[in-house]
């Protein structure tokens, strides 16, 4: 995404474009990962040495809040952030903690009106065991 796409997206969200809102969400849509709010004040740090712990994670709750960015809750860590716009899963590795984009398809959901309750957003899964790296250790540990 380029800066005028980023300005539009931030605008888009109702959000003014200031630059440490800018440096979180680009450094969000840029990151292949899923950095945690530490990793993301460091990298907004470095491009704007005065921008404090509590603006940028102020501005990543206002991302949050404007649907531009989600949480991916992992379990017993510290949480990560993703603003990739692609519908997407996730999975987490039960032992290192790593988190990776898995492809979208759709999940079956029981009518609302089943669950007495308004459903607003479509299933996002979160898929757990061990990633590509653990799995190879563990086989060669148990050899």
């Amino acid at each position: 995404m380029n800066s005028e796409e980023i300005k539009r997206c931030l605008e888009a969200g109702g959000l003014r474009c200031t630059p440490q809102r800018y440096g979180v969400m680009a450094f969000l849509m840029e990151h292949t990962g899923h950095p945690t709010a530490p990793e993301i004040f460091e990298a907004v740090n470095r491009l704007h040495p005065r921008s404090s712990r509590a603006t940028v994670y102020n501005n990543l709750r206002d991302l949050l809040k404007a649907g531009l960015v989600r949480e991916v809750a992992v379990e017993g860590r510290t949480a990560r952030f993703d603003a990739k716009p692609k519908q997407h899963h996730h999975f987490i590795c039960d032992r290192c903690g790593s988190v990776e984009d898995l492809e979208w398809y759709d999940v079956p959901r029981p009518a609302s009106g089943s669950l007495g309750k308004r459903i607003l957003r479509k299933c996002e899964l979160i898929v757990r065991g061990l990633c590509a790296k653990c799995a190879q250790q563990k086989s060669s540990m148990s050899s």
